[in-house]
């Protein structure tokens, strides 16, 4: 199965630092911290100030967040991130054979079930914040 490119998790990890540490969180900091090219990660700094989510001022160390983590979910994230055409996870294959049963039925078919998956996905995504994310860091970092 084919994954959903890492941009997600990445956005998820550049905002998080920038919540805990706004002043610290350079492209260059970021970078070292997701093992990650600097230039990949300004790309995505550049997806997340589009959406609203954060600030950058040239020649000024570190990053400010826009948006309360508190009302930042994991699907505004992805969805700032992450291209989905027409807003649909799941592509079908075109120009099936009209004259095969399962050419002509496939689509009718499985668009209802993949539609669901993608909603219980989303649903799922919706129901966390930044901020439950950034709180499981903190603890994390506690117990250790």
């Amino acid at each position: 199965m084919k994954q959903i490119s890492s941009r997600f998790s990445m956005a998820v990890h550049i905002l998080s630092m920038i919540t805990l540490n706004p002043i610290y969180s350079t492209g260059d900091r970021i970078a070292r911290s997701i093992n990650s090219n600097p230039v990949v990660i300004r790309r995505i700094m550049a997806q997340l100030k589009k959406a609203g989510y954060i600030e950058t001022k040239p020649g000024v160390a570190g990053a400010s967040l826009l948006v309360s983590p508190e009302r930042l979910t994991l699907l505004d994230i992805f969805q700032a991130v992450e291209s989905v055409e027409g807003n649909q996870l799941f592509n079908f294959h075109k120009n099936t054979d009209p004259n095969c049963s399962v050419g002509m039925n496939i689509e009718s078919i499985l668009l209802p079930k993949l539609s669901n998956a993608q909603k219980v996905m989303e649903h799922e995504l919706a129901s966390v914040t930044l901020a439950q994310i950034v709180e499981q860091i903190r603890t994390e970092e506690n117990v250790k």
